[in-house]
């Protein structure tokens, strides 16, 4: 009975479409390996919200988008733009769907973009589309 009510809060919270946008994820582990760090730390960025994850698959596992992480730590503009879209209305699935958007004006995604050091361009992008 565990693995459809699992099943039901995956398509409740739109992670399957995520899957299609986000071309690689990792789990807490995954992230404290990529940057150097312990397990403790990567949980209070997710606390804090330097980063964000969603549960996925069979066992709704926390998992993080890639581009979210550098070898130093949180992708150094995304804290602030999380929550430019938090406060703009955006569900932490609804962010993930949009930073991984690919947007012809930028050109790429918005993350693309935060990579690039364009965060107010970003910013301005996710305050504009406010719910």
């Amino acid at each position: 009975m565990v693995a459809p009510l699992r099943a039901e809060i995956a398509r409740e919270t739109g992670t399957d479409d995520l899957d299609a946008l986000v071309p690689e994820w990792l789990t807490v582990p995954d992230v404290a390996e990529v940057t150097g760090r312990d397990q403790r730390e990567v949980r209070r960025w997710l606390q804090e919200r330097e980063i964000v994850a969603v549960r996925r698959g069979e066992r709704a596992v926390a998992s993080v988008p890639a581009g979210f992480v550098t070898a130093e730590g949180p992708l150094h503009h995304l804290k602030g733009t999380l929550s430019v879209l938090a406060d703009s209305g955006y569900s932490d699935v609804e962010a993930l769907a949009w930073l991984h958007t690919p947007d012809d004006t930028l050109p790429g995604t918005p993350l693309d973009a935060l990579r690039a050091n364009r965060k107010t361009e970003v910013r301005r992008r996710a305050q504009a589309s406010s719910f």
